[in-house]
């Protein structure tokens, strides 16, 4: 993996262990040769995530909205910074520039994001690993609900192990190197499916 895209909040919660979080996480992808694909704001877990690549000598493409631009929140110290119309763009965009997906602590935009990916693969758009950092438990229901659906039979079981869930990220990031890609939808027979 030469690239990771990293979705996470552009909120700084009041418990500071999560931007802690987002520049370890940051820090830990340079480290690795690994570079960073995200958002491209300097605000919050985002901001938290370039900055801890940066400082350890790593890549950071930030992908942002030309209306987010305006607003102040770009990251201009990011190794590039791609400004593109929207949402849609942006989404396209980390997902041609990376060679995988990883989740850390976030709000709805990452829930957006991380389901897209996820759901992008069952599909055929992409064969890439989409992985979930569970750091402090933050996602235990998320993933109780995704193991409920399974249970309930809306994830088939060729795509039950899209989603790769850790609370450890060399864990995790061992897991997503091992990647076996899935036998996804659009290749599918329909008495497959």
């Amino acid at each position: 993996m030469k690239r990771l895209a990293v979705y996470c909040g552009s909120a700084s919660p009041a418990d500071p262990r999560y931007v802690e979080l987002a520049q370890t996480v940051g820090a830990s992808l340079a480290a690795r040769g690994i570079g960073v694909v995200y958002g491209g704001g300097r605000l919050g877990l985002m901001g938290a995530v370039a900055s801890g690549a940066l400082a350890a000598g790593g890549e950071v493409i930030g992908v942002i909205p030309e209306a987010l631009v305006s607003g102040e929140v770009a990251n201009h110290d990011c190794t590039e910074l791609i400004v593109v119309a929207d949402m849609h763009q942006r989404k396209a965009a980390f997902t041609r520039l990376s060679d995988g997906f990883l989740t850390i602590p976030g709000g709805v935009g990452t829930m957006d994001e991380l389901w897209e990916a996820v759901s992008w693969a069952q599909l055929g758009y992409h064969a890439k690993p989409v992985g979930l950092l569970n750091a402090f438990g933050f996602y235990d229901h998320l993933i109780a609900f995704n193991q409920q659906m399974i249970a309930t039979g809306f994830i088939r079981p060729a795509h039950q192990g899209i989603l790769i869930a850790e609370a450890e990220l060399d864990l995790l990031l061992t897991r997503m190197a091992a990647h076996e890609p899935h036998t996804p939808i659009f290749a599918m027979k329909s008495s497959e499916l």
